[in-house]
Parts: C-alpha cells; sequence; structure tokens
C-alpha cells in the first residue's frame, strides 16, 4: 500500500509543503496497514471461517484462564503422604489390612501392612489446609490451592492410566488435552508452539503418545523443549543469509502449494507447511524466550536455579521456562519430572527415598512459579494443574513401598479461576477410596476446559463418522472448586 495513494473518489490536491504535513498524511495510511496485518491474523480480526483444523468456536463464556501450566507427576504421588492426612494409618500402622476394611486388587498383589505416613502434615496460611513435610514450600502458598481429594481414575497400569490422563481415553492414538485446547482456542503466540512439553528428563509411559494430536490436524501436537541449551535442535539456521533461507522456505511452499490441485487438502500437506513457517519463526522467539541468565538474580533463587540438588535446578529451569512462555502467549504448557535416580513417583519400594527425592525436586520450584505469577498479576488468568495418572495405597507392598491406587487420589489447581485454599472431595478414614464427591478423570478435562471458556461438550472434532471430544461422552465440571462470580 502507498501511503500517499489518494483515498477512493478523492484527490491530492497539492504535493506535502512541509515535514509535519506529510506526516499528517501518511498517519492514516500507516494505521490502514496496521490494521490490514491484524485482520489477516484470525485471533485478531474476529474472523467467522475458520482456518484449516481450527475448531472456530472461541470461548462459548466467559473466560477466567488464558493459559495452562500442567505439571504432570509421573508415576503418581502418594495422596496419603503429599495432601490428603490419615491419622488412622498411624492408629494401625502395621495391621492387616484385610481385617480392617474391604481390599481390591492392585497391580502387583504384593500386599503388606497397613503403612503410616513417614511425614507429618502440618496446618498452612488462612485456610489451615494440610500439607505433609515433603511440600515445605508449596505449602507457604496453600491459599492458592484448591485441592481434590476425591480423583479416580479407570487404570491402575501407568501406560492406559497416562494415556487416559492426557487424552480422556486409555486407549493410544487419542488427542492430547494440550492438543484439544488449542484446537478449539488457537494460541496468542505468533512465534511458537502452542503446545509445548518441557522435558525434565523423563519420558513417561505411554510415550510420545501422551502429547500426540491423534485425529486432530498434526500441527496441534505438543512440541518437545528442553530446559537447557537451544531448547530445540536445529533452532540455529545453517544459512548465513537468512534471505537464502527465505528463498528455500518459499520453493517449498510454492511446491507443496503445486501439489494441492492434483491430491487435495490433506492434514499431513497442510501441517508441514505450517510447521515450516513456525519453525522460521521460531530461530528468533526460541533463543531469547531460552535465554534463563537474563532474569534476575532473586527469581532465579526463587526458582530454586542455585540449588545443590541438580534435579531441583533443572526443574526449576523448567518452570521458569513455563512462565516466560504463557508470556509469549504460548496457550499449554506441560512440565514432565526430572530424573532423580529412582522410578519417578513410582515407589513400590523405598517409599521415603524415592517419594522424598521427587519432591526434593519439584518443591521449591512450583512454589516460586506460583509466587511469581501471583506477583505478576499473572496466577489469576493462569491454571496451573498438579497431576499423576493415580495415587498409591494406604496399605505397604512388600515392607516399605505403595502399590497403584486409582480409586481416590488427589490433585490441586491454581489460580485461574479456581476458589483458592479450599479442599474438594474427601477419601475414607485410609485414603484408599474416593468416598464423598467422587470425582473422574473427564470431570477434571471438563472443568479444565470450562475456565478457559469451553464448553467440554461443543468442542468437537468429526473423526469415523462421530462426533469426538476430549470427555468422550462423560464429564462434569467441578463446581466446588470454581470462584463465584462476582455480583
Amino acid at each position: 500500500m502507498n501511503p500517499l495513494a489518494p483515498y477512493p473518489c478523492q484527490r491530492l490536491q497539492s504535493r506535502p509543503t512541509s515535514r509535519r504535513e506529510m506526516l499528517a498524511r501518511c498517519a492514516g495510511g500507516f494505521g490502514a496497514v496496521a490494521l490490514a496485518a491484524l485482520r489477516s491474523d484470525p485471533l485478531f480480526a474476529g474472523v467467522e471461517t475458520p482456518v484449516a483444523g481450527y475448531a472456530g468456536h472461541g470461548p462459548h463464556h466467559r473466560v477466567r484462564a488464558k493459559n495452562v501450566i500442567f505439571l504432570y507427576m509421573d508415576g503418581g504421588p502418594s495422596q496419603v503422604d503429599t495432601f490428603d492426612p490419615k491419622p488412622m494409618l498411624d492408629r494401625f500402622n502395621g495391621k492387616d489390612p484385610g481385617q480392617l476394611f474391604d481390599m481390591e486388587p492392585t497391580q502387583f498383589n504384593n500386599t503388606g501392612s497397613v503403612l503410616a505416613s513417614p511425614w507429618k502434615f502440618k496446618q498452612y496460611g488462612e485456610s489451615g489446609l494440610p500439607v505433609s513435610d515433603l511440600f515445605p514450600h508449596v505449602g507457604q502458598c496453600a491459599d492458592e490451592l484448591a485441592v481434590v481429594r476425591s480423583m479416580t481414575s479407570e487404570f491402575p497400569e501407568h501406560t492406559f492410566a497416562n494415556y487416559f490422563l492426557h487424552t480422556g481415553s486409555g486407549l493410544q492414538g487419542r488427542p492430547s488435552m494440550g492438543a484439544w485446547v488449542n484446537y478449539g482456542l488457537g494460541s496468542e503466540s505468533q512465534n511458537l508452539p502452542g503446545f509445548v512439553v518441557i522435558n525434565g528428563g523423563l519420558i513417561p509411559p505411554g510415550g510420545l503418545d501422551c502429547f500426540g494430536s491423534g485425529f486432530l490436524p498434526a500441527s496441534y501436537q505438543g512440541s518437545i523443549f528442553k530446559p537447557s541449551g537451544t531448547g530445540v535442535a536445529n533452532i540455529q539456521p545453517i544459512d548465513a543469509d537468512p534471505q537464502l533461507q527465505r528463498q528455500k522456505l518459499d520453493l517449498i511452499s510454492q511446491l507443496d502449494a503445486e501439489a494441492t490441485p492434483a491430491f487435495g487438502e490433506h492434514d499431513s500437506l497442510e501441517s508441514a507447511i505450517r510447521n515450516y513457517e513456525l519453525a522460521y519463526s521460531m530461530q528468533m522467539a526460541v533463543p531469547d524466550v531460552m535465554s534463563l541468565e537474563s532474569e534476575p538474580e532473586h527469581i532465579r533463587s526463587l526458582y530454586g536455579l542455585d540449588a545443590k540438588y541438580e534435579p531441583t535446578r533443572i526443574y526449576g529451569a523448567q518452570c521458569l521456562l513455563a512462565r516466560r512462555m504463557i508470556e509469549q502467549g504460548v496457550r499449554f504448557v506441560e512440565l514432565t519430572c526430572p530424573n532423580v535416580g529412582a522410578d519417578r513417583w513410582d515407589q513400590h519400594s523405598n517409599l521415603k527415598k524415592g517419594h522424598e527425592d521427587n519432591a526434593r525436586a519439584v518443591d521449591q520450584p512450583i512454589a516460586g512459579l506460583l509466587k511469581d505469577l501471583r506477583q505478576r498479576g499473572l496466577l489469576d488468568e493462569t491454571l496451573v494443574v498438579w497431576a499423576g495418572e493415580f495415587g498409591r495405597t494406604p496399605f505397604a507392598q512388600g515392607k516399605n513401598g505403595r502399590d497403584h491406587n486409582q480409586y481416590g487420589f488427589t490433585v490441586w489447581l491454581a489460580g485461574g479461576g479456581v476458589k483458592a485454599g479450599t479442599v474438594y472431595g474427601a477419601t475414607d478414614e485410609w485414603g484408599y477410596k474416593a468416598v464423598e464427591n467422587r470425582a473422574e478423570m473427564h470431570d477434571l478435562h471438563a472443568t479444565m476446559l470450562h475456565l478457559m471458556g469451553v464448553d467440554h461438550t461443543r468442542s468437537t472434532f468429526r473423526f469415523s463418522g462421530r462426533d469426538m471430544r476430549l470427555t468422550d461422552v462423560h464429564g462434569h465440571v467441578i463446581e466446588g472448586i470454581l470462584q463465584d462470580d462476582p455480583a
């Protein structure tokens, strides 16, 4: 556009006689250029016609959370050792559980005695929410948490339970919740993926399909970042001249476009084109977002980047990166666990050391993330979710471990429209089975979508002759953990 060109039905009467007059005449043209650029982006234009693969519905109701940070506790933390204290375990420690309550089959059926928690619980904050000694830093943020003690799963085995946690189905190949969120709402980030998984060093059982796009367009799958170095491989261009690289990408786009009339529009082709363009943009954005050394020293210390324990430093970098990414508009960020030398949170034996090592790695960084989001005014619009695929038994596996327990365990949420400093639901007096306000994984997903302004029953994708959704045909919003609407 030439800003000095006449408007329709209007002729330029004379040349500008001064610099001031020229700028005054150009102002309208500059604005038109900016408006045209914004309108080319569906996130700003408000167009009704969706881009390829984009659900097009946008928010269905009031948006509480713009972004999600999912703290995935791989392996299944024990609810009775973290956020659900049970004095009955102390009272009957060492007793035969079969004489005290009905027991279900477990993963390994190596049942021992009732096992009291090795850790004490303390009440924190104005809410008085009890948190075990495993999480002294998170305990300081108790008034930010909405703790759900009655979560259940349908699967007692890691791989199926991981798929269920991430995709709402125990079967491989369904879209992950991060993919669903970006399919429904799109991403506000122009230069970074909308769904990022920051890899702490452990790939969960079930593998990368936990973060896949399933039958959704491939461009919605999770992009794996490392919490150090360049973040992703091959981010540095090999061409010395940026124009040369641009010409290569333009040639690829031209060839892809010529293939469309012959073969039609295919997801693999369209996603490849978008991924090429996104990768080109990421060359500038990724080095900037990865530059943690630019953060003030007190912020780095808040997250534990100066900790003596290496897994704390690793997870601290993950949490800090998550904050920097949502600041850049990334819609959904998931963090996986660092390697502490044991098997995740999956302590079938040596419970005390295993849980202490895992908690030591994540406690300070998670608290630092919550505090930093709060002080920056970001927590109210960011939903933080802490969850594993299931919990642990209140009785021992062997002598000093705990087996898998899908019948009642704990997850918590913070920020993004949840009612802070609250406890929802309850397990029985042993911490074994949910007995009050029983919640399913589909309910967690429905609640997450609800807080982001999405009705989970209306966000669908037509596949194999059926309108598919994250919650399948299940799920209810957990109203008891939502903030009250202002009067």
